[in-house]
């Protein structure tokens, strides 16, 4: 199977799409990071965080914010 990931932030000056297939390994170095896997397929996927300062500083794209009002 595989899965895309798209890693891109609010200005696009990041705006990537890859394939990520099994042990794959995708470096986000800001923005946002959706990822789906293939129909019929299991994607399990790890966020590692790394650097002096470790902090969550989560939020959603306001653009698909209304997924969450569904």
């Amino acid at each position: 199977g595989y899965g895309v990931q798209r890693v891109y932030t609010d200005d696009r000056s990041l705006d990537e799409t890859m394939t990520v297939r099994d042990r794959d390994v995708v470096l986000v170095p800001r923005g946002y990071h959706p990822v789906g896997a293939a129909h019929g397929y299991t994607l399990f996927y790890l966020n590692v965080m790394a650097g002096p300062r470790r902090t969550w500083r989560f939020h959603n794209d306001p653009d698909h914010a209304w997924l969450l009002n569904r």
